[in-house]
């Protein structure tokens, strides 16, 4: 979880048994946008975000073709905690770590 996530989405999730780390627990609340996503990666972990610069990062890498291990984004103000919440678990759920690899998957889901 990037430093800009409700805490509510977070205790939620844990409710619902996904494993969540965020950046503060991590340690890494500090870190730039670039350095975020790398240690998600380090971690072989997809990041959840709701900042546009983190966004405007993992599209750059696309663009680029630099790697990253996966971005989940969800706009701040249009995407209601309960809609992050379920789209997250299924998300959580389904989708295997490696498949996100150098992907950025945008909530809601539909």
């Amino acid at each position: 979880m990037d430093v800009h996530v409700r805490r509510a989405v977070t205790n939620a999730l844990r409710l619902h048994h996904v494993d969540v780390l965020t950046a503060q627990e991590d340690g890494t609340a500090r870190l730039s946008d670039p350095e975020l996503l790398d240690r998600a990666g380090q971690l072989n972990r997809v990041l959840f975000s709701q900042d546009d610069d983190l966004l405007a990062e993992a599209t750059a890498r696309q663009r680029a073709g630099k790697s990253f291990h996966g971005l989940i984004y969800a706009h701040q103000i249009n995407t209601p905690v309960g809609r992050c919440v379920a789209d997250l678990t299924l998300l959580a759920q389904a989708e295997e770590t490696e498949a996100m690899r150098d992907r950025v998957v945008f909530l809601p889901l539909s």
